[in-house]
């Protein structure tokens, strides 16, 4: 895949939009999720991954082909949800779902004949409550706890994505999950 996608990066970096658009179609998924961890909804998550996908194309020259795209693509991401987490001030979306992660509407309340119903209820409740608990994590510690343990990534593609230092990546993580600890603690 690296290879296949290096070769993609180097037309795209010629200006063959084509090229850009099958980057997009490789990332699009993998970066809406980031932003949507880091941001905590679906229509900042949307807006911010179209941001990042928008600052790459500008600047598409300045990429060092000895790094990931991946990597480089993460980092332009998540300087923009850290960007906009500082700016941002309460908004609500008129057009946004009763309930943010299924789009549930009045029908929800009816009741159900799943046996399976309060298990499926506890696991999303639970869910919730973690993704709350980020949200009230400092940017730079959600952005590592996200980076880490949803995207999955290394200490060493933090600390790229992030422009920091490894020590200080596992600083911000231990920090991070001290912090979740106490929000998550009734």
């Amino acid at each position: 895949m690296d290879l296949l996608e290096a070769k993609i990066v180097k037309r795209a970096q010629k200006g063959d939009r084509m090229a850009f658009a099958e980057l997009v179609e490789l990332y699009k998924d993998k970066l809406y999720n980031l932003c949507y961890r880091l941001m905590g909804n679906s229509h900042d998550a949307e807006e911010v991954a179209q941001e990042a996908f928008l600052r790459a194309y500008a600047n598409l020259k300045r990429f060092d082909s000895r790094h990931k795209f991946a990597t480089w693509l993460f980092r332009i991401a998540t300087n923009c949800c850290i960007d906009r987490l500082r700016k941002r001030k309460a908004s609500y979306s008129l057009d946004a779902p009763l309930d943010d992660e299924d789009g549930g509407d009045m029908y929800g309340i009816l009741p159900s004949k799943d046996p399976m119903l309060e298990e499926r209820v506890l696991t999303r409740e639970s869910r919730l409550e973690l993704q709350a608990a980020i949200e009230q994590l400092p940017p730079s510690y959600r952005a590592v706890i996200v980076l880490k343990y949803i995207e999955e990534l290394s200490m060493q593609e933090i600390s790229d994505v992030l422009s920091v230092p490894v020590s200080t990546v596992k600083t911000r993580l231990h920090r991070g999950r001290e912090a979740l600890r106490t929000y998550m603690t009734p």
